[in-house]
């Protein structure tokens, strides 16, 4: 099953190079921001940790930074697919874990930040 023309060349080139470059800066930027975070206020116990996180707009800017982590690792490793793995038929099936992987850890987390806010 490959992928069409349409569809192979629709996240390629320079829109894909764009997106892992601005996945990279929001991960550069909030990871400093945890780390600020963490070094200002050290939660003491799971309870506070898990009351911080469950803030709104940290719990959006972690969501935000679980796509952005998972748009890059999708980039990157489909390229390094795509360069690399013959024949077809193998590159598809790694392509195809690679996206089933990214989805199952996308629902994990899901699941996790709904369960902070239940």
């Amino acid at each position: 099953m490959a992928l069409s023309r349409s569809t192979a060349s629709r996240f390629t080139g320079l829109r894909a190079w764009w997106l892992q470059r601005l996945s990279a800066v929001y991960m550069l930027l909030f990871l400093v921001f945890l780390l600020v975070s963490m070094a200002v206020h050290l939660p003491q116990a799971a309870v506070s940790w898990r009351d911080w996180v469950a803030r709104p707009v940290i719990a959006v800017a972690f969501l935000i930074f679980i796509a952005a982590l998972l748009i890059h690792m999708w980039i990157g490793l489909r390229d390094v697919l795509l360069d690399y793995a013959r024949p077809a038929g193998v590159r598809n099936l790694l392509l195809a874990s690679v996206a089933i992987g990214l989805f199952g850890m996308a629902t994990w987390m899901l699941v996790i930040m709904l369960r902070l806010h239940g």
